[in-house]
């Protein structure tokens, strides 16, 4: 492997050492998919890898490839949850010591399962709010303690492992490939897989997602040059990266054809549609391919298409907050502050002439403590549909009602919702 970019006997090779250690994951075509876009949608599994997602192809692969002195001193990596799964799990393979840092803000649910496949192989330690809080202190610890650092996606060995992802769907498919869809966090999985499938099916197109509140590989893009994104919005965790790596940037130039940004809202609705029309449960990061579908919707009318979904290691306990940024993305799902006339009965005409007959409060509480009836109440309306908005809107208006919609205000709802 030369020292700038990744060929495709490295993958190749990759996949050799990873046979006995991975499952090939199932490539499964998906009828209700591909009806709704009127395409063949396949869909290539990571969320039923040994580990629940692609990040221990890249893991092992560099692990596998170090020699076995380093091996003896341990590895080092940082990781918001699903790289720090597949190191574990190597690390209990190979019978290695590692150190896991992770932002304490990783989901319950995933340090537990980093410390299951690790079992005493491994020490988790979390530090910082975000993946590069993490990567910042581990790379520290690394270099002080004389550690094997293992990237989570900016190394050659790393993009190499995740490449094989593109390998088997590649092998796994009967008929040309047209479009490939994968999420990108730090670019290793994009890279890898574009690197693959672009020397063996140039015209096939390679497109690269991420969620709007962490566009660091589309900025990049867009700038000419790596950009470190001042503020990130973590809830697609598995791809809540300020900065892309180095040698995934220039890898993606070369083999990612569009890099796509969609909405963390719609990132939910996708998850829940996954679920309870599949019974696939895929974490936020690996419903950004579907997801991308619909803004894809005219191009891949009539082609062979694939998403992978990259991981299904999602918190049971987030399910309340999918399901309400689902909601309020699709317009079903509506906050107010309303300041209620001082009269008695205010409460009651507001609901017998303002909510519809579909309509529903879900939430309803004073915002002061103390002299309720002279504060705004803030009140959660859940729509049957779209349409139920405006005219909710215009019988407040036309009844004079004085209100305030949190929605639209972001630093409202952040401090209320």
């Amino acid at each position: 492997m030369d020292n700038q970019t990744i060929k495709l006997e490295d993958i190749i090779m990759a996949s050799h050492l990873l046979k006995d250690v991975v499952s090939h994951t199932p490539l499964q075509r998906n009828s209700i998919l591909s009806n709704k876009y009127n395409c063949n949608v396949f869909l290539k599994r990571e969320d039923l890898q040994v580990v629940r997602s692609f990040k221990i192809r890249g893991a092992y692969n560099l692990m596998r490839s170090l020699p076995e002195e380093k091996l003896l001193r341990g590895v080092v990596c940082a990781s918001a949850g699903n790289h720090a799964q597949g190191l574990a799990y190597s690390c209990k393979a190979l019978e290695v010591q590692g150190k896991i840092f992770m932002p304490t803000t990783t989901p319950r649910q995933k340090i537990s399962q980093v410390k299951l496949f690790g079992a005493a192989f491994v020490e988790v330690i979390l530090i910082g709010d975000t993946f590069d809080d993490s990567l910042r202190e581990a790379m520290l610890y690394s270099e002080r303690e004389g550690m094997q650092f293992v990237h989570p996606f900016d190394h050659l060995k790393v993009m190499a492992g995740q490449g094989t992802v593109g390998l088997e769907l590649m092998n796994d498919m009967k008929d040309p490939v047209d479009y490939v869809f994968a999420g990108i966090g730090g670019g290793g999985l994009a890279a890898g897989v574009g690197t693959y499938i672009k020397a063996i099916s140039p015209s096939t197109q390679v497109i690269g997602v991420e969620a709007a509140g962490a566009p660091s590989m589309r900025q990049s893009m867009d700038e000419g040059q790596i950009v470190t994104l001042a503020e990130i919005d973590k809830f697609v965790d598995g791809t809540a990266v300020r900065r892309v790596g180095e040698l995934t940037y220039e890898v993606c130039q070369r083999v990612v054809d569009d890099v796509l940004v969609v909405p963390e809202g719609k990132v939910c609705t996708t998850i829940l549609e996954l679920y309870n029309e599949n019974a696939i449960v895929a974490e936020p990061a690996g419903a950004l391919t579907i997801t991308a579908l619909e803004f894809y919707r005219e191009q891949i009318a009539g082609k062979n298409v694939v998403c992978i979904i990259s991981g299904g290691n999602n918190d049971i306990d987030r399910m309340q907050e999918i399901k309400e940024r689902s909601l309020i993305y699709e317009g079903l799902k509506h906050y107010f502050t309303v300041q209620f006339p001082q009269r008695a009965g205010a409460l009651r005409e507001f609901l017998d002439e303002v909510l519809g007959p579909n309509d529903d409060i879900t939430r309803f509480e004073y915002t002061k403590k103390t002299s309720k009836e002279n504060g705004p109440a803030l009140v959660g309306i859940e729509l049957k549909n779209q349409e139920d908005y405006a005219p909710l809107i215009d019988r407040m208006e036309s009844r004079g009602i004085k209100y305030v919609e949190i929605n639209k205000n972001p630093t409202l709802f952040n401090l209320l919702i």
